[in-house]
């Protein structure tokens, strides 16, 4: 590649650059989020923070990144223009699968000192009760790789590492110590010691809209490059949001030149964005869905959908945050709105309601059990919820959910409600449908 006149371009020598960061979960967010900071953060001058990507499964993005030597572009979209930027920060994309010993070797280099994870909710192989699966996490998964890498230091006398969570737990950092803890405990118990006193787990809150990028999006980034096809662009909004706990074991980039928040408390900002933009996102997608739209802006477009949209976070979610001085709700939820009707982003609902299950505990759930506490309803969520059951009925296609056949069942119960709700429930938590709850979820079904 070289600079074409119409794309922003890094200044920095890619080759002298030592590997500072290893990630799991290489995908589309990742690269027009953490990776874009870090790419901007190193063109500033804060050197030496190149990205080794590792992909858990698929060799998808290893395919599409490695003709290109990593490099890859970020394209942003508006109402008001395009702007494409060449990122350089990411030096290779392995595939555990095939190169176990290339990520271990990555995880044990001298030169790493974080370890970053967009591994999806699903991803963290966690149980019902939210402890660790060990079942699930079995020698696929982010554990076994960390246990090896992290045993390998310690016997090295190399230091620890910081681990980040980037994904849309609450209290992601202290999630993932206890589920590291808890798999350690299970196969490398002589390594508590050192993990506790060595590693740290910063909790962080990510915000971008990423859509899944086309053939068409390919093309006209092409256009763009003189000609040069990226296969490994990736399409976004102009806004974005990085919020991160600044506890980390040696180090960090220079994020917070480019944008990023360092604070001592992620918990505000986490709680505002996983009950209002991801509660609503969700709840945009089941019932969008089920009224025939295929994309965000669409769904939101629509008057009805739209106004759900404006209760569930304005009145649903909004009442259950104690926000952070500064912190405002009501023009938080103006600009999602603003963002979420963005016609030059073809956001699909049924990227969105994928994985259901690991995502409506802490974006309606949690919410729902605040507002019985206070004696508040909430119809909004309650659209959601129908939209939802709908959906694992199989009323969109195919669902692709790690528990779909177990909640397809349930969901098909007349007493479905509570089959999935209730105490004892499959998705059961602290909130308890009531009578009213119950004919409301399904009146909508």
């Amino acid at each position: 590649m070289f600079p074409p006149a119409d794309a922003e371009w890094f200044d920095y020598d890619r080759d002298a650059q030592a590997m500072g960061i290893v990630h799991f979960g290489i995908g589309a967010f990742h690269r027009a989020h953490q990776a874009w900071y870090t790419d901007r953060a190193m063109d500033a001058g804060d050197r030496d923070w190149g990205i080794i990507g590792v992909s858990l499964r698929s060799g998808e993005v290893a395919h599409q990144m490695t003709p290109q030597e990593g490099l890859y572009t970020v394209t942003e979209r508006s109402g008001d223009g395009v702007k494409t930027r060449i990122i350089g920060v990411v030096k290779d994309v392995l595939v555990a699968p095939y190169e176990p010993d290339a990520v271990i070797a990555a995880l044990t280099a001298q030169t790493t000192r974080i370890v970053s994870f967009t591994i999806t909710e699903k991803g963290y192989c966690r149980a019902a009760d939210g402890s660790l699966d060990p079942a699930l996490a079995g020698d696929e998964s982010v554990y076994h790789y960390l246990g090896i890498g992290l045993r390998r230091r310690h016997d090295a006398g190399l230091p620890g590492l910081t681990l980040m969570c980037c994904d849309n737990l609450a209290d992601n950092g202290q999630q993932l110590a206890r589920l590291m803890r808890e798999y350690l405990a299970l196969r490398d118990p002589a390594l508590l010691d050192w993990f506790e006193a060595q590693c740290t787990c910063p909790s962080t809150m990510v915000d971008r809209i990423v859509p899944a990028t086309t053939a068409q999006d390919r093309d006209e980034v092409a256009e763009t490059l003189d000609g040069l096809r990226d296969e490994a662009a990736v399409m976004t909004e102009p806004f974005s949001q990085w919020v991160i706990e600044d506890k980390f074991a040696r180090g960090r980039p220079a994020w917070d030149k480019v944008g990023a928040q360092l604070v001592e408390d992620v918990r505000p900002y986490e709680t505002a964005k996983l009950r209002m933009l991801n509660g609503a996102h969700s709840m945009l997608a089941y019932v969008g869905l089920a009224h025939g739209h295929t994309f965000v802006h669409e769904a939101v477009g629509d008057p009805a959908i739209r106004a759900l949209a404006e209760r569930l976070m304005r009145e649903e979610a909004a009442a259950t945050i104690a926000a952070e001085p500064g912190q405002d709700l009501p023009a938080y939820a103006d600009d999602l709105i603003e963002r979420f009707a963005n016609p030059a982003l073809n956001h699909r609902l049924i990227q969105i309601a994928m994985d259901g299950s690991q995502k409506i505990p802490q974006r309606w759930l949690e919410t729902l059990a605040a507002n019985q506490h206070s004696d508040r309803e909430c119809p909004a969520i309650l659209a959601g919820i129908s939209g939802w059951i709908r959906h694992l009925r199989g009323a969109n296609g195919p669902v692709d959910d790690p528990r779909a056949a177990e909640l397809g069942r349930l969901a098909e119960r007349e007493d479905c409600v509570m089959a999935l709700f209730d105490e004892g429930g499959a998705m059961a938590s602290e909130w308890r449908p009531s009578d009213a709850d119950v004919a409301a979820i399904n009146a909508g079904l």
